[in-house]
């Protein structure tokens, strides 16, 4: 049986927590839905660990659409997620519903879009139409240039208490489920605790509802530094299954991530 946004959310609400990872194919679909993964998200990331570019940002939504495809004919029942590219969904709620539609045809189920109050109204006009949204808040890497740099969002109390407030507005407007990365580990708690929809951490601590790594990172093989909430289970596990076995595991069981994975206030 499929897994829902409705499934997910009744997960949030018993305590379960949702695991996600980031996929790109089909191969790997089948072999993280068989290892236990409740979402995957075919993530903007890939421009960066497939791609090889330095950022996001030259993503087109041809190519979101292509790996979309390829991830839907590999996962017969998770949950997946299409980011929506940088450029497709800024302009206008009109534009956003037609590219967004592009990704919803090719196999996802639920579209991602990064930002706060500036997308109300574009969540809004997808939610209404059919398409299910996922928020994004925090450090949103499609606005790594104005944010300069891939850094902690949300500390001090005068930003901690303008994303509470952007997560409530983005739950009003009819996000289903808003992903927080790199933010304060108590402030994503109180997000968590604060809004009815999933939260899914990434960086943010072990009170979201759920996790998602960068699965090239949690497997070691993108090169490079990694980011402080990255866990690398390739080298505790010693094969992929078991990797992705171990993930699953430890985010059913919060002992991911640790607080050597979390950041403070």
């Amino acid at each position: 049986m499929r897994i829902t946004l409705s499934s997910l959310q009744k997960m949030a609400q018993e305590g379960d927590r949702i695991t996600m990872l980031t996929c790109y194919d089909a191969s790997f679909a089948a072999l993280l839905e068989e290892a236990g993964v409740d979402s995957l998200l075919v993530g903007d990331s890939l421009g960066m660990v497939l791609q090889g570019h330095e950022s996001t940002l030259p993503v087109t939504l041809r190519d979101m659409v292509y790996h979309v495809a390829c991830v839907a004919r590999g996962a017969k029942r998770t949950f997946i997620i299409g980011d929506m590219p940088f450029g497709t969904f800024q302009l206008s709620p009109q534009e956003a519903f037609r590219n967004a539609a592009d990704i919803m045809a090719a196999g996802a189920h639920m579209v991602k879009i990064e930002g706060g109050k500036p997308m109300l109204e574009t969540i809004g006009f997808l939610t209404e139409r059919g398409i299910p949204v996922c928020g994004h808040l925090g450090l949103t890497p499609q606005s790594v240039h104005q944010l300069g740099g891939y850094r902690v969002q949300g500390k001090g109390d005068t930003a901690a208490q303008r994303m509470l407030e952007e997560a409530k507005t983005l739950e009003q407007a009819g996000a289903g489920m808003i992903v927080l990365e790199a933010v304060p580990s108590l402030l994503a708690r109180e997000i968590t605790a604060s809004i009815k929809v999933p939260t899914i951490g990434i960086g943010a601590g072990v009170d979201c509802s759920g996790q998602v790594l960068v699965l090239h990172d949690m497997l070691d093989i993108y090169p490079g530094k990694k980011a402080k909430f990255v866990k690398n289970y390739m080298r505790l596990a010693g094969s992929i299954q078991g990797a992705v076995e171990m993930y699953v595991k430890e985010v059913k069981a919060r002992t991911y991530p640790g607080p050597e994975h979390s950041f403070s206030g």
